[in-house]
């Protein structure tokens, strides 16, 4: 489990194709401190099983799956990744829960600069965006956000200079793709609803 508080921005050192899957391998000095093999790390907001550890990298395998529903599969050598270790059961809880299981890629539309913040508009697929409330959380890229506004197929946040400064999101121009994650909540409460395990007292 993970919060959406990006402890930094790693470098992929390397991404090799190895027929349907894929070795990543990622410099994050701050994340590898007491990272051992077997421990989860979200890269760009996907959970992954760190399996090798060399000096200030670290390498994780990812599967088919991962790479079908995720933006993982087009990174490069030099491009920089938000990284955050899983939470500890007696960490603080600052964001909101992040599984760091992908439910699609989105697509930035628009940025528009403000005085101390940019508002950012993604677009998303449609089948998500029933799960994404005003004022609710959504993690792009990994990142704990607050959405200001949504429709059918694409939802807005505003990001503070903090959020701009140290995660990739300030550097997202339109067209980049990134991963979404909605509240794993609303997910549980459709499908609680829909398969009729929900009810209420005189409500038939």
């Amino acid at each position: 489990m993970f919060t959406g508080i990006v402890e930094e921005l790693g470098t992929v050192v390397r991404l090799d194709r190895r027929g349907a899957d894929a070795r990543l391998e990622v410099t994050g000095p701050t994340v590898v401190v007491g990272t051992r093999p077997g421990d989860s790390i979200a890269v760009d907001g996907v959970c992954l099983t760190v399996v090798e550890l060399a000096g200030d990298a670290f390498g994780v395998d990812v599967m088919p799956e991962t790479l079908d529903r995720t933006a993982l599969g087009a990174l490069e050598a030099g491009a920089r990744v938000n990284l955050e270790r899983a939470v500890r059961a007696d960490g603080r809880l600052d964001g909101h829960l992040v599984q760091g299981h992908v439910d699609g890629v989105g697509t930035l539309r628009s940025r528009t600069p403000g005085e101390r913040w940019d508002d950012l508009a993604f677009d998303c697929p449609a089948a998500l965006a029933r799960y994404i409330a005003e004022k609710g959380s959504i993690a792009v890229s990994g990142v704990s956000l607050t959405v200001t506004w949504v429709e059918e197929a694409a939802f807005g946040v505003s990001l503070i200079p903090t959020t701009l400064e140290v995660t990739t999101l300030g550097r997202l121009v339109p067209g980049d793709p990134v991963n979404l994650e909605v509240d794993v909540i609303a997910k549980y409460v459709e499908r609680l609803v829909t398969t009729g395990a929900m009810t209420w007292p005189g409500v038939a």
